[in-house]
């Protein structure tokens, strides 16, 4: 056993250590027997509890090593959609109240919630908006919440105190460390424009946002939170790189048998997933088919068992 990438690393450099003692105790003990045959059967218990203590150590390293290599591959960072659905204006403010749950939850996390680009619609809300979460366990944590949001309400503006209903749709892309395939320029199309939003002069009067078009998907992103054009089209190639990634993803998923759109948490984007009930005080998620209460929390952040439920009931 080649033992350099175990003493590497600070996980198991004491395993390592040990592992190597309890080898050369094994050597030695070993030379004994052969040098006095006599003491080989007292010997024999001992070397068998040897080869169990090295054969265990061995275990842990490599399966510590393996988490290593696991933890690598993992996504620490997401993008986050929030796009208004049916129901016009109280569509868009229900987007965004999404938005700012999601915002407030990587908060408490310790995560970073940049936005990245939003679209206003004329009362405020959000026709769609687009951030970036970075953070461990980022994308395990959010994976499902991809689908529709329902919305049961009555509205500020509604006189007649008529419930509405409401969709918004989640879509969260993970940004994988290693990429899988390479995005050929050929296939692209930029566009540079002003950016809409308050940040001072310089937002204002330079073309920081930037607007790219993958011609052969017909997929398109834009960037606008940066202050300079090339970090914007850095985060916009990222962007479009996750949504390249999963559309891969979904065309590898719909090439599998029909039985799982039957299961819980298909994570298709038709689905309506999730309803939050305010006159009821009720959040319930459909696949799972498991409630709460004190919507208001909710609403600030407070979805740690939401998520941890849905985490291992829809993944299930």
């Amino acid at each position: 056993m080649d033992l350099e990438i175990y003493r590497t690393n600070s996980k198991t450099k004491y395993l390592a250590g040990e592992y190597q003692r309890l080898k050369d105790q094994e050597s030695s003990l070993q030379t004994l027997i052969s040098q006095d045959p006599r003491i080989k059967e007292l010997a024999t218990e001992e070397l068998a509890e040897l080869c169990v203590q090295i054969s265990a150590l061995e275990k842990q390293m490599i399966e510590i090593i393996e988490a290593d290599k696991e933890e690598e591959i993992k996504p620490k960072e997401i993008i986050l959609e929030v796009r208004a659905g049916a129901g016009g204006e109280e569509a868009a403010i229900f987007a965004e109240d999404l938005a700012i749950m999601y915002g407030a939850f990587a908060e408490m996390k310790g995560w970073t919630f940049i936005k990245l680009d939003e679209s206003r619609s004329e009362m405020g809300g959000y026709k769609e908006a687009s951030f970036e979460i970075k953070g461990n366990d980022v994308y395990d944590l959010l994976r499902f919440e991809t689908g529709v949001h329902r919305v049961q309400r009555v509205p500020a503006t509604e006189k007649s105190g008529r419930i509405h209903t409401s969709t918004a749709s989640v879509v969260v892309l993970p940004i994988f460390p290693k990429k899988n395939f390479e995005i050929n320029p050929v296939d692209l199309d930029m566009e540079f424009s002003r950016s809409g939003g308050a940040g001072g002069q310089n937002v204002n009067k330079v073309e920081t946002a930037v607007r790219i078009i993958h011609r052969p998907t017909g997929l398109a992103v834009r960037c606008t939170s940066e202050r300079s054009q090339l970090k914007n089209r850095e985060k916009a190639m990222s962007m479009l790189m996750a949504k390249l990634e999963d559309l891969d993803r979904t065309k590898a998923e719909n090439a599998v048998s029909a039985e799982r759109k039957n299961q819980i948490g298909t994570g298709d984007r038709s689905e309506k997933i999730r309803t939050y009930n305010i006159l009821q005080d009720r959040v319930t998620d459909h696949r799972i088919k498991q409630s709460w209460s004190n919507i208001e929390k909710i609403f600030l952040g407070h979805i740690d068992a939401i998520v941890e439920a849905c985490t291992q009931g829809v993944k299930n």
